[in-house]
C-alpha cells in the first residue's frame, strides 16, 4: 500500500503529466499561483487584500473609471469591488466623485496616498516579476512576452461584443 501511494503521489508531480495538462488551464493555474502569492506579500507588506490591490493597480494609470468598470478590469465581480473600494476610501487611498455627465455614477480615482502606495507597490511588484522570470533566458522572457501578448490580442477578439446598453 504505501507504494501505491509513493508511486500516486510522484505521478502527480511528475512533469510529464504537467505539461499534458490544456494550456489555458496551466495558465489559469499560473495565475492564481502567482495572484495568491502576490495577495499575501502585499497584504503582509502593504496592508492589502487582493480585490483592494486590483483596484489600486487598475486605477494606478490616473484615469477615473466607474466602480463597475474597475471591477471589469481589476477581474472581479462588482460587490466585491464596492467593499474594496469602501475599504480604500477609509483609508484615504480612493476618492470618490460624481460623473459630470451623469450624476448618478460615481467615479473613483487615486489620492495623492494612493499614488504612493502605488508606486510602492508597483516598484515591489516588478521586483518579484524579475525573481520570477529569472527562471528564463533573456530570450525566452522575450519570447513569453511576445506569445503571451499573442493569447490576449486572440483573447480580446474572441469576446463577445459589449453590451450597447453600457451594463456590461
Amino acid at each position: 500500500m504505501s507504494t501505491r501511494r509513493k508511486t500516486g503521489a510522484a505521478s502527480r508531480h511528475h512533469p510529464r503529466r504537467r505539461a499534458g495538462r490544456p494550456v489555458l488551464q496551466q495558465l489559469a493555474s499560473l495565475a492564481r499561483l502567482i495572484a495568491a502569492s502576490e495577495a499575501r506579500s502585499q497584504g503582509r507588506r502593504f496592508g492589502l487584500e487582493a480585490p483592494e490591490w486590483r483596484i489600486v493597480a487598475v486605477l494606478g494609470d490616473g484615469a477615473s473609471r466607474s466602480v463597475a468598470d474597475a471591477a471589469t478590469r481589476a477581474a472581479i465581480d462588482r460587490p466585491r469591488a464596492s467593499r474594496a473600494v469602501q475599504t480604500l476610501a477609509r483609508r484615504g487611498l480612493v476618492e470618490r466623485t460624481h460623473d459630470a455627465f451623469d450624476a448618478r455614477r460615481t467615479l473613483l480615482r487615486l489620492t495623492t496616498k494612493g499614488r504612493a502606495l502605488y508606486r510602492r507597490v508597483t516598484s515591489f511588484a516588478r521586483a518579484r516579476e524579475r525573481t520570477l522570470l529569472a527562471a528564463m533566458a533573456p530570450g525566452e522572457q522575450r519570447e513569453l512576452g511576445r506569445l503571451l501578448a499573442k493569447l490576449q490580442r486572440e483573447a480580446e477578439r474572441l469576446l463577445p461584443p459589449r453590451d450597447p446598453g453600457g451594463q456590461n
